[in-house]
């Protein structure tokens, strides 16, 4: 259990300094009304973008020994904490306040991740029935093609459904991640799982792109949180067995609450008080404004 903690916990670090990057990126590149291979390429040609995802990958390598070793309720809290940890960073690096709702914030992620800790369980099981596998490739085929349709629309609603996509795809990549039979290279290219597991981060990351430059970060952040957070949570207690610690229940859902409630706050860190969740500039500056962290 030692190993997966810190591995997601250095994953956690990668993905909030990442974060700052990635956003910067995409509100660099010129809004698109549609996916098209354009969009890719001025994404690829921004070294925030690059830097930001490159950070991502390294995370997520990371995430990996995580997912196969950890409950997924005390993995997905873990990671989805890199909010905070974005917070910290954009006071460094790009000269950003924190106000004391953001330090309450940390405070709880902080406190909640050490309860849900204390109270989490051995893992359940890495495996489950073929229908399984099947069943994330199909969400994963959903997952995009409500993003080819949301893709045309604009606005906080687009932001909050783009971003809800963006937590499905992510949460599906993780789930996949915890099943994929790896026994052998044979076994990884038939499994279902695995295909689910490339298009789920591919079409997270782009919904997620295209969610941050159709509304605030707030709006793009905070449904996907919800979504990529319980989501597989719910999945690995009631389908792959996860569990707590035998007395330790309170403990963990205390904690695995707190810490999704500190994260969910902070998805507001950096955007000025009483702002409306209007559309974002295509070519606006985030450099005051930073950025949250795509979900996980």
């Amino acid at each position: 259990m030692l190993l997966g903690l810190t591995t997601a916990l250095v994953a956690t670090v990668c993905f909030g300094f990442g974060a700052v990057f990635q956003a910067r990126g995409a509100r660099s590149a010129p809004r698109a009304d549609r996916v098209r291979a354009g969009l890719l390429a001025a994404l690829l040609r921004s070294w925030q973008f690059i830097t930001g995802t490159l950070l991502d990958i390294v995370g997520f390598v990371l995430s990996i020994v995580a997912l196969r070793t950890l409950p997924l309720f005390l993995v997905q809290a873990v990671t989805n904490a890199s909010l905070a940890v974005t917070a910290v960073a954009a006071v460094r690096l790009l000269g950003a306040r924190l106000r004391r709702g953001d330090l309450a914030a940390i405070l709880a992620v902080v406190v909640g991740l050490t309860l849900l800790a204390l109270g989490s369980g051995q893992e359940g099981r890495n495996h489950a029935a073929p229908a399984f596998h099947w069943s994330l490739l199909a969400t994963t085929a959903a997952v995009l093609l409500a993003t080819l349709v949301l893709v045309r629309r604009r606005g906080t609603a687009a932001a909050a459904g783009l971003g809800l996509l963006a937590g499905v795809g992510f949460g599906v990549t993780s789930l996949a991640v915890r099943v994929l039979d790896a026994s052998g290279p044979v076994a990884v290219l038939t499994d279902p799982a695995a295909y689910a597991l490339a298009a789920g981060g591919l079409g997270g990351y782009l919904a997620y792109a295209l969610a941050l430059q159709r509304g605030t970060v707030t709006a793009a952040t905070a449904a996907g949180t919800v979504t990529e957070t319980f989501g597989p949570a719910l999945v690995g207690v009631a389908v792959l067995g996860d569990a707590t610690r035998p007395g330790f229940e309170w403990c963990a859902l205390t904690g695995f609450a707190v810490a999704v409630g500190g994260t969910f706050a902070l998805s507001r860190f950096g955007e000025p008080e009483g702002e409306s969740a209007g559309p974002v500039a295509p070519h606006r500056d985030a450099a005051s404004e930073p950025a949250a962290p795509p979900p996980r």
